[in-house]
Order: C-alpha cells, then sequence, then structure tokens
C-alpha cells in the first residue's frame, strides 16, 4: 500500500545521500528486568545563545519500552539536547513511589548524520543511561 511505497522512497533516499540520523531510546525497568511501558518522555533543544530549552517531540513508550524516533532522519542538528522521562508517574502507576520525580538526560550531538541511541535503565532508586548504538 502507500505506506509500504513511502518506506522504499526513504530507502532509495538514504542511499542518494541524504542524512540517516535518527534519535531513539529504551526505557528498561531493571527492577522487574522488563522493558518500561507507558511512560511519558519529551525532548527538547537548547536554543543558543541564552538557556531556552524547546521542545521538539513526546511520546509514550509501548510495550517493549521503546517509541518512534524522537528525531527522524535528516532532522537532527548539531547541538545541546535533553531528554525528560516522567519517571514518577510510572512508578506510581505500578504502585511504588519513586525516588526521582523526573529523570532528565542532557546530550551533545555533533554529528548529525550518526543513528543516536540514548537508553535509559530505571528503579524506584537509581538510573543510569549511556550512548548506545
Amino acid at each position: 500500500g502507500e505506506a509500504k511505497a513511502h518506506s522504499r522512497t526513504w530507502v532509495r533516499g538514504r542511499h542518494l545521500g541524504q542524512p540517516q540520523g535518527s534519535l531513539t531510546t529504551h526505557v528498561l525497568n531493571t527492577a522487574t528486568g522488563l522493558p518500561a511501558a507507558r511512560l511519558a518522555l519529551r525532548l527538547a533543544q537548547l536554543q543558543e545563545p541564552g538557556a531556552q530549552w524547546r521542545e521538539l517531540a513526546q511520546r509514550w513508550t509501548d510495550e517493549d519500552g521503546r517509541c518512534l524516533p524522537l528525531l527522524p532522519p535528516g532532522q537532527a542538528k548539531a547541538g545541546t539536547y535533553k531528554l525528560h522521562f516522567e519517571t514518577a508517574a510510572y512508578w506510581e502507576s505500578l504502585g511504588y513511589s519513586s525516588f526521582y520525580p523526573f529523570v532528565e538526560v542532557v546530550f551533545t550531538i555533533t554529528d548529525p548524520t550518526q543513528k543516536l541511541h540514548v537508553p535509559l535503565l530505571i528503579s524506584p532508586y537509581s538510573y543510569t543511561t549511556y550512548r548506545g548504538s
């Protein structure tokens, strides 16, 4: 159908040298070892000069703890970004309280053509993030 034709065009476009970068995340509940489903998150970019954050995307994680790319291919620009995860609401929905009301991961994109994956591992009393692939 239409979606397939569109995705084929997109793949062909990539081979013609269009930017390939995208930004993805994956949230894992380390208390259960399961993906963190239905967790709200948003992406913002730091506006230079000054210190204003401009929101670019809002998502909810799916049953696999993932969501659609936060920056589609070709839309990333070099700069400073912030992923904001609504961890307290997530833990409350499971009947737990959380030491962290939310988690913010601030990172820099230097090469917008590079695929960037920023996973988050959470428990009620800890969190870890790293640059994934």
